[in-house]
C-alpha cells in the first residue's frame, strides 16, 4: 500500500490491519512517534491524519492509505505551526521525561490548527495525552503563547 508521511510517498508491504504505529517505527524507521499504552489512552502515539490528531496504535495502516500523516518528525521543516509549537514547549520547559512530547505537540498543533485562539477549556479538551509528569499547565502557556488572534 502506498502512505502518504510528512508529504512523501512511501510504499509499504504490510498486513492491512498492522497498526500505523508499527508501521512508522518498525517499518519506515521513523521512531519520534511513541508508544505506551496501545489501547488509545495515553496518547504518545499521536500524529496527524489529514490533519486530524489520531492514536496511531489503534489505526489499522489500510485505513489511512493515500491519507496525509504527519509526523512530528515534519516538525524540522521551517516556519510550520509544528516548529513553532516545538519553540513555545521549549520556551515554556514544557519537557519533563519528554516521552509524551512528540504526542502532544501533534496534539496541539492539530487544536491550533482549528482554534487560533483556544480558551482553557478548549486546550483540556482538546489535550487528552497523559503526561506522567504533570505539566499540563506548563502545556497550557505554552498553547497560549502562539494565539494568533
Amino acid at each position: 500500500m502506498q502512505l502518504i508521511i510528512n508529504g512523501q510517498t512511501k510504499d509499504v508491504d504490510v498486513e492491512a490491519e498492522m497498526p500505523l504505529l508499527w508501521v512508522l517505527r518498525d517499518v519506515l524507521n521513523l521512531t519520534g512517534t511513541k508508544f505506551g499504552c496501545g489501547v488509545s489512552a495515553c496518547g504518545a502515539c499521536t500524529v496527524l491524519v489529514d490533519g486530524v490528531a489520531m492514536r496511531s496504535c489503534s489505526v489499522p495502516a489500510s485505513s489511512v492509505a493515500g491519507a496525509s500523516i504527519t509526523t512530528i518528525e515534519a516538525q524540522t521543516m521551517p516556519d510550520t505551526l509544528q516548529s513553532r509549537v516545538q519553540a513555545a514547549w521549549i520556551a515554556h520547559q514544557v519537557p519533563q521525561c519528554g516521552y509524551c512530547q512528540s504526542g502532544q505537540i501533534m496534539a496541539a498543533v492539530a487544536l491550533l490548527s482549528e482554534n487560533q485562539a483556544p480558551s482553557d477549556a478548549d486546550i483540556d479538551a482538546a489535550m487528552s495525552n497523559i503526561c506522567r509528569c504533570g505539566t499540563y499547565g506548563r502545556v497550557r502557556a505554552a498553547i497560549h503563547s502562539l494565539k494568533t488572534v
